[in-house]
């Protein structure tokens, strides 16, 4: 099956929630919407669906339009961020339930409810109800009831995101190994980058309606289109650095200056953004043209088993991204260094010109391994 969405766009109540949408999904693909809260990502999957109708565009699905087609005619299915499942029926019943709506004979009904029970690891609780089930049990039940149908198509809305950080991973791994062996297109929405990368397969970035970049996620991560993108596709957000360069010399933060090297060898003098990520910042030098910069600790933010480091002085706000956990006192000074060869350079419209110079060489040695393999 393949899917395209041709210039759809949907507005509500004069708010414009999708905007001149074009996207095809590959058969077989699995394919993350990446945005914030109110980035259109469920108002694009309910479109998909049929539970809503665009007001401009076409869907096409295995080429025929199904623009204004019911949703009870589309091979769709669609998990949610709640579980919702049918609290007075058994796991087994619930799973079942849609095949016996579609008239699937019992013995097809038990072959195929066992086999997706076993794939989500809840044979064991067939018997159970709901409610007698955890958090992560009760959606793997609805996972299951979705995947049971066999769909050509079918959606994730946040489905993981009530559940505690040991089962998300859990279900992320799930996930992934589970569509490695279907034919068929899921969509997962999501608002976390580092999801997105774990989940793999091609990353969609939404912003205020609109698809601002698509492709394979380690690219969409790796080369952001826009300073836009790299602040959706990164957490913390990427630090972005106001820049003037003249001839070979740039200057950032007024007063601090830095030689380019060859890597910046297309730039011509004028405004720029440096875009840095926080986990590229370090606390020591790495390299002898690694820029030094004295700040002030904000806050030490820890999350699980990193800290993130929020400095400013003056004009000058850059947060870090620490391996471990670190214990720094309010207005404390620091010392970080920012590696010349990891700065993204954006033109002063937001536009990425130049990609940081370690992946420019790891994109070569790329190549040049597939064309020898080639």
């Amino acid at each position: 099956m393949s899917l395209t969405l041709k210039n759809i766009s949907r507005t509500v109540n004069g708010e414009r929630y999708i905007d001149n949408a074009n996207i095809t999904f590959a058969p077989g693909s699995f394919n993350v919407l990446l945005g914030r809260t109110l980035a259109g990502k469920t108002s694009l999957m309910r479109l998909i669906a049929g539970l809503d109708k665009p007001d401009t565009g076409q869907i096409i699905m295995d080429g025929v339009d199904v623009t204004g087609m019911p949703v009870q005619k589309r091979n769709i299915s669609m998990v949610y961020q709640q579980f919702i499942n049918y609290p007075n029926l058994t796991v087994f019943e619930n799973i079942a339930s849609p095949l016996r709506i579609a008239g699937i004979n019992d013995s097809m009904i038990n072959k195929r409810v066992n086999q997706v029970a076993d794939m989500l690891h809840i044979s064991q609780f067939l018997k159970r109800l709901p409610l007698e089930l955890s958090g992560g049990q009760q959606q793997r039940t609805a996972m299951a009831r979705a995947l049971v149908k066999e769909g050509s198509l079918i959606l994730f809305d946040e489905p993981l995101v009530n559940l505690d950080y040991k089962l998300r991973e859990e279900l992320r791994f799930e996930l992934r190994e589970l569509f490695k062996a279907q034919n068929t297109i899921a969509i997962y929405a999501s608002t976390e980058p580092n999801e997105a990368l774990a989940l793999g397969g091609v990353t969609t970035l939404m912003h205020e309606g609109k698809i601002i970049q698509t492709g394979p996620v380690n690219d969409v991560y790796s080369l952001p289109n826009s300073i836009e993108s790299a602040e959706l596709f990164s957490e913390p957000p990427i630090n972005i650095i106001e820049a003037k360069v003249s001839d070979t010399t740039a200057t950032i933060f007024n007063d601090i200056n830095f030689t380019l090297n060859e890597n910046f060898s297309e730039i011509n003098s004028g405004d720029y953004k440096f875009g840095i990520r926080p986990h590229h910042i370090t606390m020591s030098a790495k390299n002898e043209d690694d820029i030094g910069i004295d700040l002030k600790v904000d806050v030490a933010e820890i999350s699980g088993s990193e800290t993130f480091l929020h400095m400013a002085t003056n004009d000058i706000t850059l947060v870090a991204q620490l391996s471990g956990v670190h214990a720094f006192h309010p207005d404390a000074p620091v010392r970080v260094y920012l590696p010349i060869n990891k700065l993204y350079v954006f033109n002063s419209a937001g536009q990425l010109i130049q990609t940081p110079q370690y992946i420019t060489a790891r994109e070569t040695q790329r190549i040049n391994k597939e064309s020898r393999n080639g």
